[in-house]
């Protein structure tokens, strides 16, 4: 099955919505069981349990490597870094009017020690979620918005790379304190590219995922769980 098909229990209560409310059920529950099928079909994954056959790479300089393993029984996304800096894409077209919420888990096992991340010499993270509106014929309009795991900026700092403008990144995790652990991240993404961008975004056209450590020389090792758009 496709990623982003609604599961089979999606489509069967959403096809049986109007029998339901012309059934034997009370409307005020046929209503509530139609919402959450609604709901349901509505969420869109990108990542789930580690598969990114239907990835592409893209290699700056060196390649990290990315892993399916299983950890503590789940299956997730493996990345290993050192001293490289190579991401993974998967090109999908989202519509932030219906699922404008991102959510994500991810860990890290340490972080870079003390490089500022707002300098190309430091800009570096162990972990990173990109989510890309491109613009194929004006490419200069593409934007990104970069959810990083820091390791100096605090966390809820924002700030723009240090090669383009057309990327900004916010730091939802800071430094030691959470490694270790699974996280989990809830982003409204329209509402990001608005605050960073003073822009309306309805699409976006792709999410990435990166560890890289090329610049300041380190390593790094992270793992990233399901990564899915859901509706608020």
């Amino acid at each position: 099955m496709a990623a982003n098909a609604p599961s089979e229990w999606s489509r069967t209560w959403g096809h049986g919505c109007d029998m339901i409310t012309r059934g034997f059920l009370g409307a005020g529950l046929s209503l509530l069981l139609c919402a959450l099928a609604s709901a349901a079909a509505a969420d869109v994954a990108v990542l789930r349990d580690g598969d990114v056959s239907a990835w592409e790479e893209k290699v700056f300089s060196g390649k990290t490597t990315y892993e399916r393993v299983s950890i503590e029984g789940r299956a997730v996304l493996r990345a290993t870094s050192r001293g490289s800096a190579s991401g993974l894409f998967h090109e999908q077209r989202i519509d932030l009017n219906k699922t404008p919420i991102l959510e994500w888990t991810w860990r890290v096992e340490g972080t870079l020690g003390d490089i500022d991340e707002r300098t190309r010499e430091g800009d570096d993270y162990p972990a990173r979620v990109y989510v890309i509106r491109s613009d194929p014929v004006f490419f200069w309009r593409t934007r990104a918005v970069n959810y990083v795991w820091a390791s100096t900026r605090a966390a809820g700092e924002t700030w723009p790379n240090a090669y383009t403008g057309n990327a900004r990144h916010i730091a939802l995790q800071s430094g030691d304190a959470r490694t270790g652990r699974w996280v989990t991240e809830r982003r409204n993404v329209r509402a990001d590219f608005r605050a960073l961008f003073g822009k309306e975004v309805r699409y976006v056209d792709a999410v990435a995922v990166m560890s890289d450590t090329d610049n300041s020389g380190g390593a790094a090792l992270a793992y990233y769980g399901d990564i899915t758009f859901r509706s608020e």
